[in-house]
């Protein structure tokens, strides 16, 4: 699995001398860097060989093959002469296992097993060089300029005009059942009705549950050349001051060290810019606190602040007051959607260990700033499930404009365990 740390990105190559300059510029994460477009790259004055070393790598860490980077770029060929490589030359010349052969020259599907548009992939992948200037001005879809041009609200430059335009292909199309509160299917006994569904909560959670929660910040957001944890121990603060000015995305994770667990974190900070763009803060949550763990875990797989909830308050009201667990056999070998989201997970090539308590289960919460509540809540019910990124996407978008529509969780639709988010301005007419 591609790793969020920049110094593992940029590698070995003719990158390594560009990274002072990317972090005084603002391009100081992994995501960040990926969107670059070809006005970017000059501005940086990158020689053809940065830029093309620089597509190469960003086409590699969606793939989750990384691994051949550095040997790619020591070729001295640009991503586009490296795609019309038959796969005899591909695994004589660079060592590529043939199963990496047919994930390298699929051009539309990036690792990561949701079905979020794919075009979105490629617009952000859409980079101009000197060899082919004509044919990449047909193709070229600048997403930002900068990094801080994201952060403001969006404006009608070209910059911002192309970022809605891959924020619309991410829309939530009109018949879309959302997952909301559980999975998108209720559960069913298994094993012959021996093993009975895991009971969950079909009510989004009272803000009054989530208003005095405690958590300790473990981890900064990841920055090129920050020291990797947080050495001194932080005081405890109230979870409320994260949501006070801006929206922000929990996502409670089960097991840092689970397959599954990795594999959801690394998809969503993937996103990272659409986040950014859209005001909304990213936090991984934990409910231990093993050091090496964490290390692991960070910047690999998630680059955002990570949090530890020592009283698992965050899962407790994923649970309507608690917690929710199963058992290895009952819960994952005896259950077929467990076994098909490992299955998703290991196809992306995430490694994975046994370490620490992995029966809780977890979940994400995207909440409103200040005290405007629970937007929308998501259950783990199977080990491995993750809450679609469309939605949580879609959720965000709406978020950014309160003015427009005033945004209230007011009740659910328990037939299809939805959150119904009504527009209090006339109270009747929901908007999802």
């Amino acid at each position: 699995m591609a790793s969020f740390a920049i110094e593992d990105f940029v590698g070995n190559g003719c990158l390594q001398g560009l990274v002072s300059m990317l972090l005084e510029e603002g391009w100081d994460d992994v995501p960040t860097v990926k969107i670059m477009n070809v006005d970017d790259m000059n501005e940086l004055n990158m020689t053809q060989r940065q830029k093309d070393a620089l597509e190469i790598r960003s086409y590699l860490h969606d793939r989750a093959l990384m691994q051949y980077a550095d040997k790619f770029e020591e070729s001295g060929n640009s991503l586009t002469e490296l795609l019309n490589l038959s796969t005899v030359d591909l695994t004589s010349k660079f060592g590529m296992k043939r199963g990496h052969v047919a994930r390298f020259t699929d051009r539309t599907a990036a690792s990561g097993g949701d079905s979020l548009s794919e075009t979105y992939s490629l617009h952000m992948r859409r980079r101009t060089t000197s060899r082919n200037e004509s044919l990449c001005r047909k193709d070229l879809s600048p997403v930002t300029s900068r990094k801080q041009s994201m952060t403001r609200s969006l404006r009608r430059t070209k910059t911002d005009i192309s970022l809605e335009q891959s924020m619309a292909e991410l829309e939530i199309k009109g018949g879309h059942v959302f997952k909301g509160i559980v999975a998108s299917m209720p559960d069913e006994p298994r094993a012959c009705g021996c093993v009975q569904p895991t009971p969950v909560v079909e009510t989004v959670a009272p803000y009054s549950s989530i208003e005095n929660i405690s958590v300790q910040k473990l981890t900064p957001e990841y920055k090129i050349g920050m020291e990797r944890l947080v050495k001194t121990k932080t005081a405890t603060i109230k979870a409320s001051k994260l949501w006070h000015d801006k929206p922000a995305v929990f996502v409670c994770i089960r097991r840092p060290g689970c397959i599954m667990c990795r594999a959801e974190a690394h998809q969503l900070y993937a996103r990272k810019p659409i986040f950014d763009a859209l005001g909304v803060q990213l936090f991984a949550v934990l409910h231990e606190q093993i050091e090496s763990e964490v290390t692991d875990f960070w910047p690999r797989y998630w680059g955002g602040v990570v949090l530890f909830d020592r009283n698992m308050e965050f899962y407790k009201t994923l649970g309507g007051g608690n917690l929710l667990k199963d058992k290895f056999i009952s819960g994952f070998l005896l259950n077929p959607r467990a076994i098909s989201n490992y299955r998703r997970a290991k196809a992306m090539g995430v490694d994975q260990n046994f370490r620490g308590e992995g029966e809780t289960k977890g979940g994400l919460f995207i909440v409103g700033k200040g005290k405007s509540g629970i937007a929308y809540q998501f259950i783990e019910r199977n080990f491995g499930d993750w809450a679609p990124l469309a939605e949580v996407i879609e959720i965000c978008r709406r978020l950014q404009n309160p003015q427009e529509s005033q945004l209230r969780v007011d009740h659910i639709d328990t037939t299809r365990g939805l959150a119904m988010v009504i527009d209090s301005m006339d109270g009747s007419q929901p908007i999802f």
